[in-house]
């Protein structure tokens, strides 16, 4: 989705979250299924022994059948959570299959708090990322609460590449020509939809990433 006039940040977000809420469960279905062929496969996530994932709200794309898949296939699997204090961090937790869980302070799932089974972002292989919308070059719009910006904030001014990969998972509907970046922003080796890979020039990605 390319817009011919400049929105500010708040005005595209509402205009992308709405656009991914219009989509039809079997549209969200479908576009389940197109992420799990887009990536299951791939060397990328067939090497990774550490994967942090997320459980889709507001009309994500949802990475459950990679979640499950990487599980099969005896990954570590981690979800974000949310510290009760302070309320701003987010951590990465393991789960595991048939793990119950409970709603954090936004509605979203997340296993109880066990520091035991937490792990440093930077142990992470890689980590799949929800959004809002983004670009082909890296750029990612996030939901506004900044959880994911503060986690990696140590990669924001990287000078080379190195773990964890940060790729975004979204559908088509929520790419722009180009999001303008703050400062604060961490860029994501690429974004791959149910249809496609976007893969930031001058990453290790652009070598692997299916043509």
């Amino acid at each position: 989705m390319t817009e011919p006039a400049p929105l500010s940040r708040p005005q595209l977000r509402r205009m992308l979250r709405k656009a991914r809420r219009a989509l039809t469960p079997s549209e969200q279905r479908q576009a389940a299924l197109g992420l799990y062929r887009q990536l299951a496969q791939h060397p990328l996530f067939r090497r990774a022994k550490h994967i942090s994932l997320y459980l889709p709200m507001d009309g994500e794309i949802d990475p459950r059948l990679l979640l499950r898949a990487a599980q099969r296939r005896g990954k570590a699997t981690y979800l974000p959570v949310l510290s009760a204090w302070p309320r701003t961090k987010m951590v990465f937790q393991r789960v595991r299959r048939g793990e119950k869980l409970k709603p954090n302070r936004f509605g979203i799932l997340e296993p109880r708090a066990n520091l035991g089974q937490q792990r440093k972002v930077w142990a992470l292989d890689l980590v799949l990322l929800p959004l809002v919308g983004f670009d082909d070059a890296g750029g990612r719009l996030g939901m506004g609460g900044g959880f994911y910006d503060r986690s990696l904030a140590y990669l924001s001014r990287r000078s080379h590449w190195r773990k964890p990969t940060l790729l975004g998972l979204a559908h088509e509907c929520q790419k722009v020509e180009r999001l303008a970046q703050a400062n604060w922003d961490v860029p994501l080796e690429g974004t791959v939809t149910d249809r496609t890979w976007y893969v930031a020039e001058g990453t290790p990605l652009e070598s692997t990433a299916p043509k």
